[in-house]
Order: C-alpha cells, then structure tokens, then sequence
C-alpha cells in the first residue's frame, strides 16, 4: 500500500505536461525565452565579412589614403613635431577609423538587434539581473557545472570548433600554391591575396556557424519546453489558483442557489396562478399589463421545490390550476423572470381567463 501511494507521488510530481499560457507568461516575464545564441553570434559574423568583402575595396583606398598621408605627407615631408601636428595626426586617424568602423558597427548592431528580436519580441525584464541568493551556493554550482547542460556545451562547442577548422583547414590547403607565392609578388599584390583569403575564410566558417545555428536553435527549443513542463500537480494547482478550489466554488454556487431560491419564493404571493403538473411541477406565473407586454414566470421548481411553491400559493390564496403538458413546456422552456413565448400565449391566457372567471365567480357569491 506504502509503495503505491508513493508511485503514484512520483507520478504526479513527474513533469509530463505541456506548460500552459498562463506558465509561459510568468516564464517569459521572468526572462526565460526561446532563444538561441549561436544565431546571433553567427549572422552577425557572417554579415560582418559580408560587408568587409563588399566594401573590401573601399577599406583598401581608405587605408592607403591614411598611409600616404602619414608617411608621405606627415613624417616625411615639412611637417614639425609639434603637439599641434600630432593632435591633428591623431584626429585624422581617428576620423578614419571611424569612418572605416561604422557601418561595420551599424550593420553588426541592426543584425544582432533584429536576431534577439525574431526569437523573442518586445520584452523588458529585470528579474534576470536580480541577485539570488541561490547562486552563492557552491554545491548548487557544482551541480550546475557538471549538469547535463553543461555537457551539452562543451559537446557543441567541441563540434563547432572540429567543423570550422575542417572547413578552413580544407581551403587553405587548396590555397598553399598561392600563399606561397606570396613572397614572389608585390606588397600591394600581397595584402590583396591575403585580404581575399581572410574573407574567404571569414565567410566559411559563418556559413558553418549559421548551419549550426539553426540545429541549435531546435535543440534550445526543445531544452526550452521541456523546462517549462509542469507536472500534473502543477497544472492542478495553477487550475485552483485560476478558476478557484472546487470546494469554495461548490459553496459559493450553492449560496447563490439559496439566495435566488430565496427570492424566487418571496415572488409567489405576487403570481395570479400556478400552473402544476400536478406533482412533479409547479410554474407561478403573474400577469401586470402595465409592467409587461406579456404574463412572466416568476418561480418554478420541480419535486421538492415544486411542493414549497404550491405551499406558500395556498398560504397566499392563489389559484392553482393542473394543465401537465402545459406545465411541462413552460418549465423546460422559459426561464425565471421571462417573458410567456408567443407561440404559449393562448394557452396561458386560457388559464388566466379561467382563473379570473373563478375569480369573478367567488366574489359574486361572497356578496351574496
């Protein structure tokens, strides 16, 4: 017995459910999003030699133009040393560094910004800044060092780095001809071989990256949901806390059951008849053509209830009238404080008619 209601702990205490929205809300405004680093880190990388080989030219013309100025122009020709020079040497460097670095920084910085937000959307939190306590433990940080996320890590790390230098070991076997032909050639043929290279080497290993980007974004996704799970007592709990504790509900619904029972009864002293089946139901029905277009049930019941409305009828002296079929229609179909449905209004008028009749009947002979 011991055994399986511990099993059957275990079970309940085992994450086997999907989060629900309500946990991926708290989860995302704690900071614990979808998102996979490595395509960050990738595009960006890949988009940064991209540009480099696009404005490789540029760069090269920029560069050369600095060169010119600083040994040819500067240290060469009549210029002093004075610190004024120097600070307008320093400036022009400046400036074209600046001027060489920008769209590099802007094109990393639009790439990196859209990446983070494709993967997450708009999302402001600060509780992932908040220091924890927690993380002053050092048996919890063991534990977190030798987890198998962290095996997950150095595995994927472990590949990136045998993937990437395949690929660059593979192409810059092929290029060996021309890398040694390097000290055959000009300077400026030099440096544009070997720029050619570095992009060339730049741009494989992003296309790798990127590759393995995408890979890892599948496995974050996966990693992701499956912390989010919840165990089946947690989807019970988050369910008590969201629609209330079936036991406080239950009371408050049957509260709510004696209020309106409760002036459902207090309503039948003002009914002209109660229309009964007869025993198993009781319909009290009121009929006021100056507050309404048509009769109005104002109590109904069946067994039980049904015998407290014919009591209090009878203590109230209101008619009671037995018509089943008719009884059955209006408890089935119109509600408490409805209005008679058209297509009932002839046989309710009958009975009304009649009721006013024995009425008329009873008064006549109580002046007698």
């Amino acid at each position: 017995m011991e055994w399986s209601i511990n099993l059957q702990l275990f079970a309940e205490d085992e994450k086997t459910e999907k989060a629900t929205p309500r946990k991926r809300k708290k989860a995302r405004e704690e900071g614990q999003v979808l998102q996979s680093r490595e395509i960050n880190t990738s595009l960006t990388l890949l988009a940064a030699f991209v540009l480099l080989f696009l404005l490789s030219s540029h760069y090269g013309s920029t560069m050369m133009n600095v060169s010119h100025y600083v040994f040819d122009e500067f240290m060469l020709g009549d210029h002093l040393f004075t610190i004024k020079n120097i600070q307008a040497l320093t400036l022009t460097l400046i400036a074209a560094i600046l001027i060489m670095t920008m769209p590099l920084a802007l094109v990393v910085l639009v790439i990196g910004v859209t990446c983070s937000f494709l993967q997450v959307g708009f999302l402001i939190s600060s509780k992932p800044l908040q220091p924890k306590l927690s993380k002053l433990n050092p048996i919890k940080g063991l534990k977190k060092l030798f987890s198998l996320e962290k095996v997950m890590e150095l595995f994927k790390s472990l590949i990136k780095i045998f993937l990437i230098g395949f690929v660059i070991f593979r192409y810059i076997t092929s290029q060996l001809g021309t890398i040694f032909s390097l000290m055959e050639r000009e300077i400026e043929q030099s440096i544009a071989i070997v720029s050619q290279i570095t992009l060339n080497i730049g741009l494989r290993a992003g296309a790798v990256l990127v590759l393995l980007a995408v890979l890892d974004y599948y496995y974050q996704k996966y990693e992701h949901e499956k912390k989010l799970k919840m165990s089946k007592q947690e989807v019970k709990d988050e369910h008590k806390q969201v629609e209330g504790d079936p036991k406080i509900k239950s009371k408050i619904r049957q509260k709510q059951m004696q209020i309106s029972m409760r002036r459902m009864m207090q309503e039948i002293p003002k009914a002209d008849v109660v229309i009964t089946n007869p025993t198993h139901y009781a319909i009290a029905v009121r009929y006021a053509p100056e507050q309404y277009a048509a009769p109005v049930v104002v109590a109904k019941g069946q067994n039980l209830v049904a015998q407290n409305i014919k009591k209090i009828a009878e203590e109230h002296g209101i008619p009671m009238v037995e018509n089943r079929a008719l009884a059955r229609v209006l408890y089935d179909t119109v509600e408490i404080g409805d209005l008679i449905p058209p297509d009932l209004y002839e046989a309710v008028a009958g009975v009304l008619a009649y009721v006013y009749q024995l009425d008329s009947k009873q008064m006549k002979e109580a002046r007698r």
